[in-house]
């Protein structure tokens, strides 16, 4: 048997100690597996003295998590700290520098400069690997990278935050609305420090950047990714979805058009009886589109400790097998600048809209649609016992520019009581 594959693991949350049980429980297996053992040499986190409930002793501690990236009985550092600037990426570019192999779950850091840190691993010939980074426990980044290689992909979508679907699952099924929903989830420990990193769609536009630069050979782009949270779901969206015979999902999807790389993170309406529509709780799911394979679905734990741990040893042990792979599937310098092309492909699209109850005010709205070329395909107004008058709109295929030009010339008819939820039924 060869020589050790010795770890240096910065960040000891609940991550950290999930690979630390990993390379100690199952010790043997992952020798057998991959032909050589895999050891952890070195550790580092913010505090040493707190309890993590396993045994770190036969470590050597660094405070510094560079000192740590730079160690001389490191072979691959595992950088599990979180952030994209700081101390995290001032360890992993040290790691790089100093010729080490890298392994990462921090989408945050390569969505913003992946590109960079892929440059500068492939020019060491050190590799920078990241499938916890993306859906948890999914091992969709070896899919596309690996096992899908020889397709040429069309299109990428899927639930990416296991937060967000929590939150739209339990207002269906408990029918509460979003406010308590949400405070719920914070009191359980689901929400990141800052929410909006969840609910705003930022965490999971960061994973469809990611997806996006495999699946087309593009550079990263997450400010191309356009971006809508979940904030203004309401319990009656829900409701209308549901007697329609959809679901509603923060569902990211990418594709290259001939416009350009189409990225959008937002909440969309998808048939409930496909496979994102039965979709429940912190359960993610990424849907892949090739020209031969015709569609992938891969379904599993968002997130956690051993999802996660998980994902962070499939990249370990593929290094200790010698596995040697670009860091988005090609070189990094033959990734091109994708143009970002605002998302227009025609769909149907869900409008709830609050209008002041008065004669001719649905007249001045369904003017408005047919002066910007959009077709109804349903209508309904719901009961209601005050002023305001509640309207539901299915329409026929449109492109979101020419809905978002009847939206604005909707807020001059002065019958509009509030901005209106304005959704893209899906096809998957």
């Amino acid at each position: 048997m060869t020589s050790p594959l010795r770890l240096g693991i910065a960040g000891l949350g609940t991550v950290g100690v999930g690979v630390v049980k990993i390379v100690r429980q199952k010790a043997n297996l992952l020798a057998m597996r991959t032909g050589r053992p895999v050891v952890i040499t070195a550790v580092s986190a913010r505090s040493r003295d707190k309890d993590r409930g396993v045994n770190l002793s036969d470590y050597a501690w660094e405070d510094d998590p560079v000192a740590l990236a730079t160690r001389d009985d490191v072979d691959v550092f595992v950088e599990l700290m979180g952030g994209d600037e700081g101390p995290a990426k001032d360890s992993v570019e040290a790691a790089i520098a100093a010729g080490k192999d890298v392994v990462t779950a921090n989408k945050a850091l390569l969505a913003h400069h992946g590109q960079a840190l892929a440059e500068a691993a492939e020019a060491k010939g050190s590799l920078l690997r990241f499938e916890a980074a993306v859906a948890g426990g999914i091992p969709v980044i070896k899919s596309l990278t690996e096992g899908l290689a020889g397709n040429e992909i069309t299109r990428v979508m899927g639930v990416m935050n296991g937060t967000c679907n929590y939150i739209l699952t339990r207002m269906q099924d408990a029918g509460l609305p979003y406010d308590e929903v949400f405070a719920e989830a914070d009191a359980l420990g689901y929400l990141e420090a800052d929410p909006n990193l969840d609910v705003g769609g930022i965490d999971a536009g960061h994973k469809l950047s990611l997806l996006s630069s495999i699946a087309f050979g593009s550079q990263v782009d997450f400010d191309g990714v356009e971006l809508e949270g979940i904030q203004r779901i309401s319990i009656e969206d829900i409701h209308q979805a549901e007697d329609l015979g959809y679901k509603i999902k923060l569902l990211g999807v990418a594709q290259m058009t001939g416009r350009g790389l189409e990225q959008r993170m937002s909440p969309c309406l998808v048939p409930a009886d496909s496979p994102l529509g039965q979709l429940k709780g912190g359960t993610n799911m990424v849907v892949i589109e090739g020209d031969a394979v015709e569609q992938v679905v891969l379904r599993g734990p968002g997130a956690g400790e051993g999802p996660t741990a998980s994902a962070v040893m499939g990249d370990v042990l593929d290094i200790a097998r010698g596995l040697r792979i670009s860091t988005f599937g090609v070189p990094a310098k033959e990734l091109v600048k994708a143009k970002a092309a605002q998302s227009n492909s025609p769909a149907p699209y869900y409008l709830h809209l609050t209008l002041e109850d008065k004669p001719g005010a649905l007249a001045k709205i369904t003017t408005v649609l047919g002066d910007n070329g959009i077709s109804i395909d349903r209508m309904r107004q719901t009961r209601h016992s005050d002023a305001n008058a509640p309207v539901l709109i299915v329409t026929h295929k449109t492109q979101r520019v020419a809905l978002d030009a009847a939206v604005a010339a909707m807020h001059k008819t002065g019958v509009m009581v509030n901005d209106p939820v304005a959704l893209r039924i899906e096809t998957v």
